[in-house]
């Protein structure tokens, strides 16, 4: 510090050599004497013109150093001196001049640190006079002045030798005071910079930590809200102010908030979403691809899916990234606590539509139904899916019970080895439920098969092997991927594996219930007619004779059974089922009503 405060003072002055203003000064006395007429000037005035100038010279020296150099350089103008030493106070410290002689430079030194900041007469050999001068101002030591002399001075040389010393120490203490003013003006200006700086630190804090409350408030309203993805996607837009969206593991769009939305939204390339996912997951914190910043939506290392802003100028800053991870972290938190009631959820609804589907009482149904928000007391169609590339796991059952919901179904959830069931107070859309089950699945490879309308909880295991066989005639068709209906599979209902004395009875119910209910109140015989009509292959001559009626008789009978039947004789499909009918009413049930 001291050899720093040292340079400052003495600065570049050491090494040249000095002179007064131009004019007498800046001559020894000696040269003035000569230049001017013996009667223009005396020694004193020639004494007092150059202690004048030096004095002004002194004032208007640039430091401490140059001031002690013109004083040690111009001390011969106060008589017969030589400046054997000077020395600077800095920092509690006398530095001494390089100016310095070095031939008794130690003893000197020693000497003058030993005076203690009085004055005091020091030995020089060779120097019959030496003397230690303080250069004092008001309030401290300057530094000193060693002076010597090969003769002792008189009065008048020791009082010009004073006045130097006191002109010196004046012109220190003004030097002093500036350099102190210089370095509390640059002091000041240092502490308001750093008091701006902390300012400017504190204001960034402040809007930081503002910013950071917003940001956890908005998060705690996606766990508040109940929303899930829309809540995510709604806050962190309100927050950022760019589009915000999550998509599926797939690449699927489950919710946007903003402005930019494509409409229709890209179909996913499995290949790239499963490459991006992977990118992501390998780094810290949200990746940029493109024009989005994205984050995985991850929680316990699964990934349900991306959590996304669309910056495509490249705004977002660390405040938004800060708000896109703890959206994402908020989202993740909210789907597990999603899915862990969801799965709680099923494994009750499971557990009932297991019974369900195997036979138990109503009055224990009823209640249990009641238990998980689900009314049994409608009637219900028994719904069984199978997916090709979905194995029938409760992620599967997850997702079959999703897209029923979406569809407006109000459905009981469970699974089998190779599908799953759902049990529904609706009867499903003919292509709702599977255009629903294709866009969440990522693929249309699905069949669907449902049963007729059960009216009663002991009649489900009834419709639940019906549902299946409309499956299994599904999946054994020409277009296996689709939804078929148990109540529209007409012949097919009673071919195959399965088939019984039930099945049976209520293919003819279905077919020729009305015309026996007619027989049965009027006395009449509409369905024998129709049978021997088939039997006599749609002969009306035939039909007639064997019926021993007039053939007008047979085509008025004929036009009746189409108008109680609501079947056209003339429709391929219904002629067939209808023939079949007969059939079975005659040969397997013996023509009972």
């Amino acid at each position: 510090m001291a050899g720093s405060r040292a340079r400052d003072v003495y600065g570049r002055c050491s090494d040249r050599e000095g002179s007064l203003p131009q004019g007498s000064a800046g001559r020894r006395p000696t040269d003035a004497r000569r230049e001017l007429p013996p009667s223009a000037t005396s020694p004193v005035d020639d004494a007092l013109h150059e202690l004048v100038a030096l004095s002004r010279a002194l004032l208007e020296a640039p430091n401490e150093g140059e001031i002690l150099r013109l004083a040690m350089h111009h001390i011969a103008a106060a008589g017969p001196y030589r400046a054997e030493a000077g020395y600077l106070e800095v920092d509690g410290d006398l530095i001494p001049s390089p100016r310095n002689g070095r031939t008794h430079a130690a003893a000197v030194d020693r000497r003058v640190r030993e005076l203690e900041g009085q004055d005091g007469p020091v030995t020089v050999p060779g120097r019959l006079w030496g003397w230690a001068l303080g250069l004092r101002g008001l309030e401290r030591l300057h530094g000193y002045l060693v002076v010597t002399s090969r003769t002792r001075p008189t009065g008048a040389q020791r009082s010009q030798l004073a006045t130097l010393v006191w002109h010196t120490a004046a012109a220190l203490s003004v030097a002093f005071a500036r350099r102190r003013q210089r370095e509390d003006a640059v002091e000041l200006y240092r502490v308001r910079e750093e008091r701006a700086t902390l300012q400017q630190q504190l204001i960034s804090v402040v809007a930081e930590l503002g910013y950071e409350r917003a940001t956890h408030a908005l998060m705690a309203d996606i766990a508040v809200s109940g929303d899930g993805e829309e809540a995510a996607t709604r806050a962190l837009h309100e927050l950022t102010g760019l589009p915000a969206l999550v998509e599926d593991r797939f690449g699927r769009l489950k919710s946007w908030s903003g402005p930019g939305r494509p409409d229709p939204y890209p179909e996913p390339d499995p290949v790239r979403q499963n490459d991006m996912l992977h990118a992501v997951a390998r780094a810290v914190g949200p990746v940029r691809m493109g024009d989005r910043l994205i984050a995985l939506v991850r929680p316990h290392g699964e990934i349900l899916g991306v959590l996304a802003l669309v910056d495509a100028s490249d705004e977002a800053d660390e405040h938004t990234v800060f708000a896109l991870e703890h959206a994402a972290t908020s989202l993740a938190l909210e789907l597990a606590h999603l899915r862990n009631l969801a799965e709680v959820e099923l494994r009750l609804h499971r557990e009932l539509v297991d019974d369900l589907l195997t036979g138990t009482d109503a009055t224990s149904a009823y209640a249990r139904s009641e238990a998980v928000g689900h009314d049994l007391h409608r009637g219900h169609y028994v719904v069984v899916v199978k997916w090709s590339n979905r194995t029938a796991d409760d992620s599967f059952a997850q997702t079959v019970g999703r897209a029923a919901s979406a569809v407006g179904m109000r459905s009981l959830v469970t699974r089998r080895s190779d599908h799953v069931v759902l049990v529904s107070d609706d009867r499903p859309h003919a292509r709702a439920l599977h255009e629903a089950l294709a866009r969440e699945t990522g693929t249309p490879s699905g069949t669907i098969g449902v049963s007729a309308p059960s009216d009663s909880v002991p009649d489900i295991p009834h419709r639940y092997q019906e549902a299946q066989r409309a499956l299994e005639v599904r999946l054994n068709s020409l277009e296996r991927y689709g939804t078929t209906f148990f109540d529209e599979l007409g012949l097919y209902r009673i071919l195959g594996p399965g088939a019984d004395h039930q099945e049976l009875e209520m293919f003819v119910h279905e077919w020729l219930g009305r015309l026996i209910d007619y027989d049965s109140r009027h006395h009449a015989a509409m369905v024998e007619t129709l049978s021997r009509y088939f039997d006599c292959g749609g002969n009306y001559d035939e039909a007639a004779a064997s019926l021993a009626i007039h053939r007008s008789t047979l085509r008025y009978r004929l036009q009746r059974i189409r108008e109680i039947s609501g079947n056209d004789l003339a429709n391929v499909e219904d002629r067939l089922n209808l023939q079949v009918a007969t059939r079975v009413w005659k040969i397997v049930l013996g023509g009972s009503g």
